[in-house]
């Protein structure tokens, strides 16, 4: 197989995007990243400029049709990942009316409470997730309410990375990783809600056509292929979530397999073939990028996000991590009597709860640094294995986990990842994340492998394995029953404090 055909995957995150050249061995043969600012107008809102995003792309996908010269004829196809459930809304001209409200605002508390009464336990049966502030139907809800002059000239509405591919070709679709992310997608039945859509009164002409991950979509505009250097003739696909990408991305496409994510939130993920597997909505379901699939996700909202505040209040921000974590290795297993709560945003697996806060557990005098950055690194684990424990007690058999992240830059955390799950932990050689995932939707799209398990075979390679150690594991199962009684314990109190917050 030559090496000299190339497709790009565009991976539109929350603070930049991040556009990668693979060629037919999936081999990274260029990379840039394009940041742009988040808006913070108010405690809660957090929002974004489309525009940002389409300036950036065009200048990233400038970039790499540069770096290869005359070779730029040679890229055949592009896809993408992208934050999920944010909204933007486009008038009948195709034009933005306001910015995009991202995932991570939390303005939409009193929509969710409306959607669970307009349709009860219904929403869990079709959506096969419960309403949460950061899901896309909030939003929609919210802009009806408090902007109705912005909303009576909604003609449709987008997600973060379908708007970007539809300025790219001119082209409106959603896929169904992304939509399940919205709370209006009948995830089994892979169709717009029309239920949801009535209870909530929403016109379901808003939604936008649905498509498969793989699926050909559209060819590049004359306009951008000029702007680009690319051709018009590229092939242009529809793409995934952000999750479902890094899931493709890690190889997670079979069953017992799972990936852990460790950025500034965790993600624990798994694949899934049966959809009638009932979690009752304590994990997210959504369709995975893999053409009748699925995907099973627990998330800590602080977990990267834990060790970043440690290290800032502890040893600045001038510090490595490698430094902070320097003495965590002489520290014994339970970090000499502590434990820590990572619920410095709240929580969202297993305990849905915005109020809960983080908790140090048996600090006493004794106590140093060490011990507290290894309690640290402990609770943030102890979290995420509440999502694996869920997916276990449900009938998910789990040998191996993929580690992936800040997780995976630390051999003591990696072996208590495999201590704690008490599960074979890989680490990949090739770490690329969802912006790998999108590339390899279009390696799929253009023909080069017959399916993505295919592709995985070729692109993914997997490094380093850390066996779990029964005596730590058996260790670590005692400490995780303490730790589960943390959050009852702490709860009445955090509720009594929350009105003395800022």
């Amino acid at each position: 197989m030559t090496k000299d055909r190339y497709v790009i995957g565009v991976d539109l995150g929350t603070s930049a995007v991040k556009a990668l050249l693979v060629d037919q061995e999936g081999k990274v043969r260029g990379e840039v990243s394009k940041s742009y600012p988040l808006l913070h107008e108010k405690s809660g809102y957090s929002e974004q400029i489309p525009e940002h995003w389409v300036e950036q792309t065009v200048e990233a996908l400038r970039e790499l049709a540069q770096s290869l010269g005359s070779g730029a004829e040679r890229i055949e196809g592009i896809s993408f990942s992208g934050q999920m459930h944010g909204l933007v809304l486009l008038d009948r001209e195709g034009r933005v009316l306001r910015n995009a409200i991202l995932w991570n605002d939390s303005r939409t508390t009193e929509q969710c409470r409306h959607i669970e009464r307009m349709l009860g336990e219904r929403l869990l049966e079709v959506t096969r997730n419960r309403a949460l502030e950061g899901f896309t139907l909030p939003k929609l809800l919210w802009v009806r309410q408090h902007e109705p002059e912005i909303y009576a000239q909604a003609d449709v509405f987008l997600l973060p990375k379908d708007y970007l591919r539809y300025r790219l070709t001119g082209e409106l679709h959603m896929d169904y990783s992304d939509a399940a992310g919205t709370l209006l997608l009948d995830v089994r039945g892979k169709a717009w809600s029309a239920d949801v859509c009535e209870a909530c009164g929403i016109d379901p002409r808003i939604c936008p056509p649905l498509a498969e991950s793989a699926a050909l979509v559209g060819t590049l505009l004359p306009y951008i292929a000029e702007r680009t250097g690319l051709s018009p003739a590229v092939k242009v696909f529809a793409g995934g979530a952000d999750n479902a990408c890094g899931a493709i991305g890690a190889g997670v496409l079979s069953l017992g397999v799972a990936m852990c994510s460790i950025g500034t939130s965790g993600v624990v993920l798994a694949y899934e073939e049966e959809k009638d597997r009932d979690f009752a909505g304590k994990l997210h379901f959504f369709n995975h990028g893999e053409r009748e699939a699925f995907y099973v996700m627990g998330v800590t909202l602080a977990a990267g996000y834990s060790l970043e505040w440690w290290r800032s209040v502890c040893g600045g921000a001038g510090e490595s991590f490698d430094e902070l974590l320097s003495g965590v290795g002489n520290v014994p297993i339970g970090s000499n009597g502590l434990l820590f709560t990572p619920y410095l945003v709240g929580e969202r697996t297993p305990h849905a709860d915005g109020v809960i806060r983080a908790s140090f557990i048996g600090l006493d005098g004794s106590h140093g640094r060490d011990d507290m950055s290894r309690a640290v690194m402990e609770g943030i684990t102890f979290s995420l294995n509440e999502s694996v424990q869920m997916l276990r007690e449900r009938g998910k058999s789990l040998h191996s986990i993929v580690s992936i992240g800040g997780g995976a830059k630390n051999d003591v955390w990696l072996q208590m990842q495999a201590d704690v799950f008490n599960a074979t932990i890989v680490t990949l050689e090739n770490e690329q994340g969802p912006g790998l995932g999108a590339a390899m939707l279009a390696a799929v799209g253009c023909g080069w492998f017959a399916n993505l398990a295919e592709c995985a075979a070729a692109f993914v390679k997997q490094g380093r394995r850390f066996e779990p150690n029964a005596a730590a594991a058996e260790q670590y199962s005692r400490l995780f029953d303490v730790y589960r009684q943390v959050y009852a314990a702490t709860k009445t109190l955090n509720e009594r404090l929350a009105p003395f917050r800022p």
